[in-house]
């Protein structure tokens, strides 16, 4: 609710020792993006020196030959290939994880955060396991979309980031819910530019086992912290059933029922304007490897690395920028100005055939992700406390079909359009952002409790 504040200690309504002696949800979420970040690249550019071995393509990297820009058939049939078979892997994750984390999610209300993360942790584990074994004993490319189907049988990254903002929900006031959000989401992005920084420079001198051993080692670790660290957010947990469709019945009734606390008109708007910004951001990060390794820009995997970790840096400066514009603007205009520079992002993408140019554009995007903190905790507050889980099972159910989209268009969009235009896709996701600011600014004007100066001017 819009409206509502909670107090802090209502919210908190947990004996002080366990608040002391159980530790927060942000180390999983870090340690859990960590770990994905650093396979994602390893595995795209895996599957290009695969299938570059197997067709017989030598895969020159050197600056002369990539100074030529004449087409190149087998070159263009490697980058198909690999953009098929990321489209395969987050097609198979999506349709498992479509049914498991709304159930595990609405599931988490009763029986409380931590069986979901354990069930996530482990799931991510299985993955990175069947991802090892698929380098070490160069089985088929089919095994990487077993290993996802694994994942998102457990609940997959998207569950585990349900039950993490959940939890933040769990323990958060209406005033600073915001800013937590946007603290967890940084906690993904500092994740991400560290192992980005580490995956590239690792790849060059030692190839590609032992990084996925690292994640692996890493995910052990998750999930035993969150079998046993984590310290649960929910009051009052009661046993419940899992498999039983009142789980699923209770993500429809938020949108479906009415109740004098909530909007469905804004539930609704706001989770299309969320959809509208991951389907980009997800779109855009799948082809980005790609777009780098080829012709003209021709990257290394060290120059790969340098690329994802500018990609996570505005993670950061995202929630540095939030911070300080919330003093002076509501977060409805906060996101807006995170909206332009991110259309600006991806239009710079779109032209960018020199190193400067294309590390340029990852600058603009240095306030691109204010908008999703923003948009959570609008929708958390929406709901009442004991809907949390199912709000952000929906939440998570609305990015695995944005992420489905995402590379359902972007992934086979780049392909077909290498011939005339490479970085059209770009400035297909720079048009797209105009819609959720179109709906952000007609929600905002819709709202009769606009929320200006949302948090203390004293920390």
């Amino acid at each position: 609710m819009e409206g509502r504040a909670s107090p802090p200690d209502e919210a908190r309504g947990r004996p002080a020792a366990a608040v002391l002696c159980r530790g927060p949800v942000e180390p999983l979420i870090f340690l859990a993006n960590f770990a994905l970040v650093l396979q994602g690249p390893l595995t795209t550019q895996y599957l290009w020196h695969r299938f570059s071995a197997d067709l017989g393509y030598n895969g020159t990297r050197d600056r002369g030959s990539c100074s030529n820009h004449s087409a190149d058939p087998i070159m263009k049939e490697v980058e198909t290939l690999t953009s098929h078979w990321t489209l395969y892997m987050n097609l198979g994750g999506f349709l498992v994880g479509l049914f498991s984390f709304t159930l595990l999610g609405a599931w988490s209300d009763c029986v409380g955060r931590r069986p979901l993360l354990v069930l996530a942790s482990l799931g991510l584990l299985l993955q990175a396991l069947v991802s090892i074994f698929v380098v070490q004993l160069q089985l088929h490319v089919g095994y990487f979309v077993l290993g996802r189907i694994l994942c998102a049988l457990f609940g997959d990254f998207s569950g585990l980031l349900a039950a993490g903002f959940a939890s933040v929900a769990d323990v958060s006031s209406s005033r600073s819910r915001t800013m937590r959000m946007a603290l967890l989401e940084s906690c993904i992005g500092v994740a991400g530019m560290l192992a980005s920084l580490l995956g590239g420079h690792w790849l060059r001198a030692q190839g590609y086992a032992n990084p996925f051993w690292l994640a692996l080692a890493l995910l052990i670790a998750m999930t035993l912290y969150a079998a046993f660290c984590f310290g649960e957010t929910v009051k009052e947990a009661t046993p419940a059933r899992l498999f039983t469709l009142r789980h699923h019945r209770s993500i429809v009734r938020l949108y479906m029922t009415p109740a004098p606390e909530k909007s469905r008109r804004h539930l609704a708007l706001y989770s299309l304007a969320i959809f509208m910004v991951v389907t980009v951001h997800f779109g855009a990060q799948d082809i980005l490897t790609l777009y780098e390794l080829s012709k003209p820009l021709c990257w290394d995997s060290k120059l790969i690395g340098y690329g994802s970790a500018a990609q996570h840096l505005p993670y950061l400066t995202s929630l540095l920028g939030l911070r300080l514009l919330q003093h002076c603007l509501a977060d409805a205009w906060v996101a807006e100005i995170g909206l332009a520079f991110n259309i600006l992002g991806m239009v710079v993408f779109a032209f960018a055939t020199i190193t400067p140019l294309m590390f340029t554009g990852y600058g603009l995007l240095f306030l691109s992700l204010v908008t999703t903190p923003i948009i959570r905790a609008k929708l958390s507050k929406l709901v009442g406390e004991s809907e949390q889980g199912a709000l952000f099972s929906a939440v998570a159910c609305v990015n695995g079909l944005a992420m489905l989209m995402a590379s359902g268009i972007f992934n086979s969009l780049y392909p077909a359009t290498l011939n005339f235009m490479k970085g059209f896709p770009f400035l297909l996701g720079a048009g797209l952002l105009f819609i959720p600011a179109i709906l952000i600014g007609v929600l905002e004007k819709a709202n009769p409790r606009p929320e200006f100066q949302q948090f203390p001017q004293s920390p």
